[in-house]
């Protein structure tokens, strides 16, 4: 019995507190007819030429590039980010989408080296959404970690805009 009774008002207390959340979830901005599910394409973001794939559902698109930065050695480098729908325009699912994301930001050789710097940031998007492709044009504020060799700082954490152009098609 001691051991019943917490467990019960845990349960409980759960249930509560799920109802009382779940009022607060984003809503689902997208419909299913609007859109391919899955799409892959290239872009470049930055100095990153990458491929990517992007999964869109109800609530946005989740997306991730890969590619090679364009200076340099051609580093290798990528990113993975959300985006949310946030003012929608159109009979399509074009618009504004707000979004954050994380991975590869810039490259430089320093001493025969590829540094590369990871981070992430938000941005503000138009995505031009429809069955057959998605074309999304980015701003970012993003921000990466410190680099040193040695004594030397490679890159200094602080803010950079962030521009990025995609071209996806769906399958």
């Amino acid at each position: 019995m001691r051991i019943l009774l917490p467990f019960a008002m845990l349960i409980s207390i759960a249930n509560i507190a799920h109802a009382e959340v779940s009022d607060y979830l984003p809503a689902a901005k997208l419909k299913a007819e609007q859109f391919s599910q899955w799409n892959a394409g290239a872009g470049i973001t930055q100095k990153l030429a990458h491929g990517n794939v992007e999964w869109v559902n109800p609530y946005g698109i989740a997306y991730a590039k890969i590619g090679a930065f364009i200076n340099g050695e051609h580093g290798i480098g990528g990113q993975l980010g959300f985006r949310y729908p946030v003012v929608l325009n159109g009979k399509d699912a074009n618009g504004f989408y707000l979004g954050a994301f994380a991975g590869h930001l810039r490259s430089k050789t320093y001493q025969g080296q590829d540094e590369t710097q990871l981070g992430g940031g938000v941005d503000l998007s138009y995505v031009m959404l429809n069955k057959e492709r998605i074309s999304t044009f980015s701003v970012g504020l993003a921000a990466g970690e410190e680099m040193k060799v040695g004594n030397r700082v490679i890159y200094e954490t602080k803010p950079e805009l962030q521009f990025a152009y995609s071209l996806s098609v769906g399958f």
